[in-house]
């Protein structure tokens, strides 16, 4: 295997790579650091912690950094989240840090002015978010005309948040010469597109995940628990208890969700921490930072709050509930075993979920394993279990002469079992806990027969179909959103998913039928992810003014003809000028109508659109100290 001066780097690279603890190279550094020293465009697929940074950040800095005076940008990094973007500024910090190389990140949530002082002073090295590296270089401030390298890092999750747009607009902004590379952890045809459009003849690299061996377990084992929605709540404690983690992420769909299940496992001993997006950025580091000292337990977190976050401590990943697509199945459970480390993936679902649980083992071509939720006996059996190895332990140490006195004296008054007893039952006390005795029912994620298309209610073609009746109620599964703008002011199917997607961070297949009325729009959304678009879309502004959005009320018959002569003399529009809800944005952007339809016929069904995601998106002002959302 070669070395990292073998591969070609300089001296003061491979100095500060020594001083770092980098002893030799990993798979995807071995071949991506040839390439990009010798000019040539990269496409890679890696899994997080693999590498990625150092196998594109060191041949870039030494190739066109070391030994350059601050001043314009050589090198810019994209990624999709503000964390990742601390984290890579913080690794290139380590890289140069022999050769003086300076670097400055840029995200949302930082004040604009201190962004902009940093570049006027000079830098190497830009790391950004698409959309704040869209904004300064909208602004002026960020100047590309000396860029000599462009790096969009975990590109998959950028298009999942939306940024597909601001992606082809930073391309056009920077010199046709620039040397470009792009790591993702798939290869969809969407990076594909990207590729073959700003890509030139790149070296394409591809690190597997690691195989296991025959008979050998899976460094990351997927275990599955169904169990009923009211049930989640006590399983999800039990399941903890049994594990014992040394640190999980708890991911599920809202903040809401985020508290109730923060508070609850804090009331069973467990040192939790939330993270969504309500937080301020002071208030996510002090997480990450005691996260990373061993002093949570578990992060209870969204998908976008937690998108980026890399702990190496990180033993167990939970889904509270299936993923909103595969791809961010995928993207969870890499977050543990990581670089030749062991992890548990542990996904609790519904049983009506279970037809999801076997396309992610098709997609993933993986098996998960299903098991019993453990019942309160289970639990207090392993505590006991646990209390019984500390005393084997104390044991083995000695050292218990003072306290023979004791022991003695009341062995005297007492039956020497029934002391031995009671400490045991002390000792099980004092590691805290909660003795929960709910009845969890068993559920087989085979138990619920299939209905048939027509039991579901069979979607007609869209050419020449009625509208469904709104008195109906949606499609089963689904929820129906109500969303206070409509074919007056100019909304389209695209803006309506793209807006709801990159929101909420859903995927737009689970979005499903948009009824665009003069006033007004009603979007069906799979129920389980219903709640979670509701709550992101709250306080958005459409074209200057307030949006009512919420869960849509069926209304009878009669009503309907009554509402809508309201909503036609203008009555709708005056709910979603009701509550003053801050203002949160001025613009309800449009990134292309990629559709020709027929302006009579508003009814969306979502085998129609296609992948949409991207092509609409909700700009917020700052509010209460936070930036866009990014």
């Amino acid at each position: 295997m070669a070395t990292f001066s073998e591969l070609g780097l300089s001296d003061d690279i491979v100095s500060a790579l020594s001083q770092l603890g980098f002893e030799e190279p990993t798979p995807i550094q071995q071949e991506a650091i040839p390439a990009l020293l010798d000019g040539r465009d990269v496409l890679g697929q890696a899994a997080t912690g693999t590498g990625k940074t150092a196998a594109f950040g060191l041949p870039l800095l030494d190739r066109h950094v070391v030994g350059a005076e601050p001043d314009l940008p050589l090198i810019l990094v994209l990624t999709p989240t503000r964390e990742l973007c601390l984290q890579v500024s913080e690794s290139f910090h380590n890289f140069g840090r022999n050769a003086g190389i300076i670097v400055t990140p840029i995200y949302g949530g930082q004040e604009y002015g201190r962004q902009i002082r940093a570049l006027k002073r000079g830098t190497h090295v830009v790391v950004a978010t698409p959309g704040r590296a869209l904004d300064h270089i909208n602004k002026g401030t960020l100047d590309l005309s000396a860029l000599k390298a462009i790096v969009l890092d975990e590109a998959d999750e950028m298009l999942d948040l939306g940024f597909a747009d601001e992606l082809d607009a930073i391309f056009n902004a920077v010199p046709e010469t620039v040397q470009t590379a792009l790591f993702s952890a798939t290869l969809a045809p969407r990076i594909a597109r990207i590729a073959e459009e700003h890509l030139k003849d790149p070296v394409r690299i591809q690190i597997a995940r690691e195989e296991t061996a025959d008979g050998e377990a899976p460094r990351v084992p997927q275990i599955a628990y169904v169990v009923g929605h009211n049930y989640r709540l006590p399983a999800l404690g039990r399941i903890l208890d049994l594990e014992g983690p040394e640190l999980a992420i708890i991911f599920t769909r809202t903040r809401t969700e985020v508290d109730e299940l923060t508070e609850a496992l804090r009331a069973r001993g467990w040192s939790v921490e939330a993270l969504h997006g309500g937080l301020d950025q002071p208030t996510r580091d002090r997480v990450m930072k005691r996260a990373r000292a061993g002093q949570v337990d578990v992060i209870v977190a969204t998908d976008v709050a937690a998108r980026g976050i890399d702990l190496e401590n990180l033993t167990h990943v939970v889904n509270f509930g299936i993923p909103a697509s595969y791809d961010t199945y995928v993207h969870r459970i890499g977050r543990t075993g990581r670089a030749g480390r062991t992890g548990t993936a542990i996904t609790l679902l519904e049983p009506r979920e279970h037809r999801h649980l076997r396309a992610i083992e098709r997609i993933t071509k993986s098996r998960i394993e299903i098991r019993s939720v453990p019942s309160a006996t289970d639990v207090r059996a392993h505590r006991l279990e646990v209390v019984r190895g500390s005393v084997e332990e104390v044991l083995r140490e000695g050292d218990l002469e003072r306290f023979r006195v004791v022991v003695e004296t009341l062995c005297e008054e007492h039956d020497p079992f029934d002391v031995a007893a009671a400490a045991i039952r002390l000792a099980l006390e004092s590691e805290g806990g909660v003795d929960d005795d709910t009845d969890i029912p068993a559920f087989s994620p085979f138990e619920r027969p299939k209905r048939d298309r027509a039991e579901r209610g069979e979607r007609t073609e869209r050419n020449g179909r009625e509208r469904r009746d709104r008195s109906a109620g949606p499609e089963a599964g689904m929820k129906r959103i109500f969303f206070g703008a409509g074919r007056d002011v100019g909304v389209r199917p695209g803006d309506i998913v793209g807006a709801f997607a990159n929101e909420s961070g859903i995927h737009s297949r689970s979005i499903g039928a948009i009824d665009i009325s003069d006033r007004f729009t009603l979007v069906e959304v799979e129920e389980a992810v219903a709640e979670r678009v509701v709550e992101a879309m709250q306080g958005v502004r459409y074209k200057g003014r307030n949006v009512l959005v919420k869960f849509d009320e069926p209304r009878r018959r009669e009503e309907r003809s009554d509402r809508s002569d309201r909503a036609d003399r203008g009555e709708r529009s005056d709910r979603s000028d009701r509550a003053d809800r801050g203002d949160r944005g001025e613009r309800f952007e449009r990134f292309g109508d990629r559709t020709e339809r027929n302006e009579r016929n508003d009814r969306y069904d979502r085998n129609d659109r296609g992948d949409r995601r991207g092509n609409g998106r909700f700009d917020r002002f700052e509010r209460n100290g936070r930036g866009p959302r990014r």
